[in-house]
């Protein structure tokens, strides 16, 4: 089974960061998105067993997005 975590990216001074609203700490870096992209599914997969680990609940995937237009 697989799960569908939103992870949002912003540029940064050395590339790119993401982190997932979803799981609060979870963050990864990358020089493109496709890299941040990889990282944060590794770090995903980490931070889930981790919780997991710890007998912590594993929040379950609910945030979403869109895009809203404003007046220039």
């Amino acid at each position: 089974m697989t799960k569908r975590y939103l992870i949002a990216m912003e540029s940064s001074s050395t590339g790119l960061s993401a982190y997932s609203p979803d799981l609060p700490g979870c963050v990864a870096t990358g020089a493109s998105g496709s890299e941040v992209e990889a990282r944060m599914r590794y770090a995903i997969q980490l931070h889930r067993a981790g919780l997991r680990d710890a007998g912590e609940p594993v929040p379950e995937p609910h945030a979403s997005s869109s895009w809203v237009e404003v007046p220039a």
